[in-house]
């Protein structure tokens, strides 16, 4: 991508509806589940992000009908599981982790051989994590030295199923083991010591997978029986969470600011940074809250909130927002006392470091940070008391660009971005979206 230096000014109060995409969680297991069943799933409300339609374009290589028929509704004809097509050409996943690991999950037990690819983000990205449990079925990985793309995934001719403990709290490597264990014979088990987020579980459960979930000693065991016929779904994708924190974030530090965003996915496994906001005295509350899809939903009202504090967010809790913390730093920054964020390991090899790439924007910005391996603190500094007034990196990750974009619409000084062209990837109308409640954005090279 070309880079997009943008800039974030200080602004009014943010007012009106915040309409945030499609999950893009939900998003990848509907294409892909629907790629694995017999006949025809309809979606509504798919995110059109960069990384959802890279996963689009790799069904359609493994042989599936993916049709977009406009405004988020698609529709995928899939081929049975065990029933992907060996790709002719290399299946380029630009910069979405989820996506490649799902997909390699996906295919790794179908005697096929594929090559994968992404950016310069992705390519730089461990996928031992995943290759390596995928190994236990007999599926055989060829990538750079690391564990690292471009690599290539030689699917197991005679899949045996697999009993696996997963070692870090990890919904990918937990989807893939799952993924792949829908073309192995018997029952393939997955056991997770700290809850992640259960949309393919879920799902599973929805395209007719005999698949059971049991807390035990050992933590959250997941039973899926494999070769099953898969059915289709008609899906409507809620919208997502981790997209929905920036325009609440937003409005808690902004005077004046009252946004409602509505029709949000509320799922325990990924509402942590709601929580954490509302214990930290935002004023944020659910209305409407329903049950869309199987999954828990509500309107999200969030209003200026100049009183919240910083505190200990429980590490048990780092699975369930994994994805926000770097926009929570933002938050962290603008409170009072110091924010405490721990296990947080996992934030090391997202799309970058973000603990570093989060930090350095902060102290740039005249932010007290401190980190180390596993987790960071913030010194908050005040409402309207962040100097601003720094450029910050983007480390081609769409979420540090995102809060950093945040953080410049409550400083004291504009924020500005090195690149602002990584957003695309989940949050692609953003900027139309901020304006639209009052924020000023600017491409610097306009």
């Amino acid at each position: 991508m070309t880079a997009i230096p943008m800039t974030s000014f200080p602004c009014d109060p943010l007012k009106g509806v915040a309409e945030v995409p499609g999950d893009k969680s939900i998003s990848h297991r509907s294409l892909i589940l629907g790629a694995m069943a017999v006949g025809e799933t309809r979606i509504t409300g798919l995110l059109e992000g960069e990384d959802v339609l890279d996963t689009a374009r790799a069904m359609r290589a493994f042989g599936a009908e993916v049709i977009d028929h406009g405004d988020g509704s698609w529709s995928v004809h899939g081929v049975g599981v065990g029933g992907f097509a060996e790709p002719d050409q290399v299946i380029n996943c630009g910069n979405s982790g989820t996506g490649v690991r799902l997909i390699m999950g996906a295919m790794a037990t179908c005697p096929i051989t594929a090559t994968f690819t992404g950016d310069a983000s992705l390519n730089g990205r461990p996928m031992a994590r995943v290759t390596d449990p995928l190994a236990l079925f007999g599926t055989q990985a060829i990538g750079r030295d690391g564990g690292r793309l471009p690599m290539t995934i030689v699917g197991a001719h005679d899949p045996v199923p697999v009993r696996y403990e997963v070692p870090m709290p990890s919904a990918q490597v937990k989807s893939a083991v799952l993924l792949a264990g829908l073309n192995a014979p018997g029952k393939t088990v997955v056991i997770e010591r700290e809850a992640t987020r259960d949309h393919t579980e879920r799902m599973l459960a929805g395209f007719g997978a005999e698949i059971t979930v049991e807390d035990g000693e050992s933590g959250r065991v997941i039973t899926l029986t494999g070769r099953p016929e898969l059915r289709p779904l008609d899906i409507a994708v809620p919208r997502d969470p981790s997209s929905a924190a920036f325009p609440v974030c937003a409005a808690l530090l902004v005077p004046g600011s009252d946004v409602l965003v509505p029709g949000i996915g509320l799922n325990p496994t990924r509402a942590g940074l709601f929580t954490t906001l509302r214990e930290m005295g935002a004023d944020l509350t659910y209305e409407n809250e329903r049950t869309e899809g199987g999954e828990p939903v509500a309107d999200l009202r969030a209003r200026f909130s100049p009183d919240m504090v910083g505190i200990e967010v429980p590490p048990a809790r780092a699975a369930s927002m994994i994805d926000e913390y770097p926009v929570l730093s933002v938050v962290a920054a603008y409170a009072t006392g110091v924010t405490m964020m721990a296990g947080v390991k996992e934030l090391r090899v997202k799309e970058s470091d973000r603990i570093a790439a989060m930090a350095d924007g902060l102290r740039a910005c005249g932010v007290s940070v401190e980190d180390g391996d596993d987790w960071w603190s913030v010194t908050g500094m005040g409402p309207g008391n962040v100097p601003g007034g720094a450029t910050c990196a983007s480390h081609l990750d769409h979420r540090i660009a995102m809060a950093f974009m945040i953080l410049g619409m409550a400083a004291q000084k504009p924020v500005s971005l090195d690149d602002g062209s990584p957003i695309a990837t989940s949050f692609p109308v953003f900027e139309p979206l901020m304006a639209g409640l009052g924020a000023q954005l600017r491409r610097n090279n306009r």
